[in-house]
């Protein structure tokens, strides 16, 4: 996995982290290289579909600078097949007692997903200094990471669930917030359809939203 550092660096400029649902295996290396030619750097893998694993590896190995993570992470099962699959950091949407206790054995970014101010401060308390907030508009949305970054300056999100092109930048010009994960960047039907122009348009739309917060 990587570390922080390396993590933020690629979200500086363009903090969109796509969350993608891929179905086919033949879609990976088209869309690694729609992310990269559109100017994201970065991108969650849901670990939903049987070939998700296989996803990740064939996304290294077609574009190796794009940093690509697994998502969906519930499970030491999980925890292992991700790592084993090469992926450069992992997103949980929840955090039970096993998986935290899985995922207390691997060092590199570890985004747990919270949806409360006693969730954030517990998962800070247990090493994680940025946090997956989720879902984020039905928890409160940007309103709600704000009121966090006065009394919870130390802890860093990245919300995920309802963020879209009109109110990413709520969220990313926030002080807390590191990124954001969205999935209307490539859809399984623009996959299918081997939109990937189309899709790459998007992502160069995406990459501007930071810049613009």
């Amino acid at each position: 996995m990587i570390n922080l550092a390396t993590f933020r660096e690629a979200l500086h400029g363009a903090p969109i982290v796509p969350v993608l649902t891929v179905t086919q295996v033949e879609h990976a290396a088209p869309l690694a290289s729609a992310l990269m030619k559109g100017g994201l750097r970065s991108a969650e893998v849901t670990l939903r579909t049987p070939i998700a694993l296989k996803v990740i590896e064939e996304m290294k190995q077609a574009e190796p600078d794009l940093i690509v993570g697994a998502g969906t992470i519930c499970s030491e099962g999980d925890v292992d097949a991700a790592l084993k699959a090469g992926a450069d950091f992992l997103v949980s949407p929840g955090t039970a007692p096993e998986l935290l206790k899985a995922l207390a054995y691997h060092d590199g970014v570890i985004l747990p997903g919270v949806a409360t101010a006693s969730e954030a401060m517990a998962r800070f308390e247990e090493g994680f200094g940025v946090q997956k907030f989720f879902p984020a508009e039905a928890s409160g949305g940007a309103n709600f990471l704000s009121s966090l970054a006065g009394p919870l300056p130390h802890i860093d999100f990245m919300p995920t669930g309802g963020v879209k092109p009109h109110n990413a930048p709520d969220y990313l010009r926030l002080p807390n917030v590191i990124a954001a994960g969205g999935t209307w960047i490539a859809s399984p039907q623009e996959m299918e359809a081997g939109d990937w122009a189309g899709i790459e348009t998007k992502v160069r739309e995406a990459a501007e939203l930071g810049k613009g917060a």
